[in-house]
């Protein structure tokens, strides 16, 4: 009797505890939809110059279905003097706050930050250089030219890119940039956008962190096959000083996390901090053992080398200093975290031009106008796939995939891919970059695969 007693205590005791854990508390979800709304519509309006009519129109659109149907019951207000966005959502807390800062955007302020914390957050002084009057690639100036194929059948499939049909039906292009042999044979821009219009990367961010770490490991700042540098891993025991910067980049640490994929609600809309989220995931599997695509062993990537530079202002530079101005993305803004973190594995706002200027970058191999930014032999490193590979499909390398094998496509692509349809494509062996941004909602996948086959026909060797 006495043993009955107890198991059907601890049961009950069980119960609620689980109940509790699998709950999806209304305050909590309409906190992350406020600090969802907050974030996009500050990076557009201070970011991209776009409006909060295309904000609502664009990315408060197709998201993520527990929290499309709550964005109109929030609205914005904008505080364009302090270059701020309030959004509420609880009449018993404060809303949930975005405020951006030159050069690093938007950053969320954590659930229950009031206005004075808007104050507080991390800046950078320094300003970008103005290059637009230069000659591309480093400006804007000059840099059309004819394709050395068939003009006529590439300006019919970059239209066919626009049509919501040929390459995904319900698919929403924004824009299509073509370089070829380092020129722009082909651009083109939906009706309200434009060469300096700014969207957000998703994970093609990953890409741009990726090459962030080859610039420091030319500098000799980091070694990707040491353990890597996260600060919050090194008390003696933690099983986590066995991953490398390497794993993290390729997506097999072994790290758990809340979500496969690109779901780190938290970090992404939550205004948690990379140090209290990322950082903290248990390792469940021996690195390099497993593949599981996962937002937080990029930011952990990113961690490590800010850690390395000393955090504080001059890691915020780095980026910038090191890769982004040196070849002329200056339009492109890595947003941070309250604490002054970057969150490199999606919350990068950039333009298609600055996109196709990574590219050239890499099909030179990491030489830009005669200057080393990336280690010789970086483009084969990025490609080379990594111990443990996705199931099917693409293959994953140091933050760039791969074509399918049996796509037919040359070996030597590497791709960077985001949701709602950002893809940078890369083939040096054709001196070719693709830049192919979209809207396209929850379930809609842009054919890119198609996309770029019919390109090479259109631009043959």
């Amino acid at each position: 009797m006495q043993r009955m007693f107890l198991a059907a205590a601890i049961a009950a005791a069980l119960l609620p505890v689980n109940a509790v854990a699998q709950e999806e508390r209304p305050a909590y979800v309409r906190a992350l939809a406020a600090g969802y709304k907050a974030a996009f519509v500050c990076s557009n309006l201070f970011n991209g110059g776009l409006s909060e009519e295309q904000t609502e129109a664009d990315d408060l659109r197709g998201t993520y279905s527990s929290l499309n149907a709550l964005f109109a019951t929030m609205p914005a207000s904008v505080d364009r003097q302090r270059r701020a966005v309030f959004v509420p959502y609880d009449e018993t807390m404060p809303p949930r706050i975005a405020a951006w800062r030159p050069s690093l955007g938007c950053a969320q302020l954590p659930i229950g930050a009031t206005h004075d914390a808007v104050d507080t957050l991390p800046r950078m002084n320094v300003t970008p250089p103005d290059l637009d009057a230069l000659p591309w690639p480093m400006g804007d100036r000059n840099a059309a030219a004819p394709p050395q194929g068939d003009a006529a059948a590439l300006q019919h499939i970059v239209a066919d890119a626009f049509d919501g049909r040929t390459y995904g039906q319900g698919s929403e292009t924004t824009a299509v940039l073509i370089v070829q042999n380092g020129r722009i044979v082909n651009e083109r821009y939906r009706a309200d956008l434009n060469m300096h219009s700014s969207q957000r990367t998703w994970s093609v961010a990953k890409s741009i962190a990726g090459t962030v770490v080859g610039a420091a490991v030319q500098q000799k700042l980091i070694d990707v096959d040491s353990a890597a540098p996260v600060p919050e891993w090194q008390r003696p025991g933690d099983p986590r000083q066995r991953i490398t910067t390497d794993q993290l980049l390729r997506m097999t640490s072994g790290l758990h996390s809340d979500h496969a994929g690109n779901r780190t609600d938290v970090l992404y809309f939550g205004g948690v901090a990379v140090v209290d989220q990322a950082a903290s995931w248990p390792m469940v599997a021996e690195p390099a053992t497993v593949f599981r695509y996962a937002n937080n062993d990029t930011v952990l990537a990113i961690r490590g080398l800010q850690h390395v530079l000393g955090d504080g202002e001059k890691s915020l530079r780095f980026p910038f200093e090191s890769l982004l101005w040196k070849i002329g993305m200056t339009r492109t803004v890595p947003e941070t975290d309250w604490k002054g973190h970057f969150v490199m594995s999606s919350q990068v706002w950039t333009t298609a031009r600055d996109l196709a200027r990574l590219g050239l970058l890499h099909i030179n191999d990491g030489v830009w106008q005669g200057t080393r930014i990336l280690p010789a032999g970086w483009q084969d490193y990025v490609r080379q796939l990594g111990a443990a590979q996705p199931s099917e499909g693409y293959g994953y390398g140091a933050t760039w995939w791969t074509f399918p094998e049996d796509s037919g496509l040359p070996q030597d692509a590497i791709v960077a891919r985001g949701n709602r349809g950002q893809h940078l494509v890369v083939i040096p062996s054709r001196e070719l970059v693709i830049v192919r941004r979209g809207f396209d909602g929850a379930g809609i996948n842009f054919d890119l695969t198609e996309f770029t086959r019919d390109l090479l026909g259109a631009l043959p060797a």
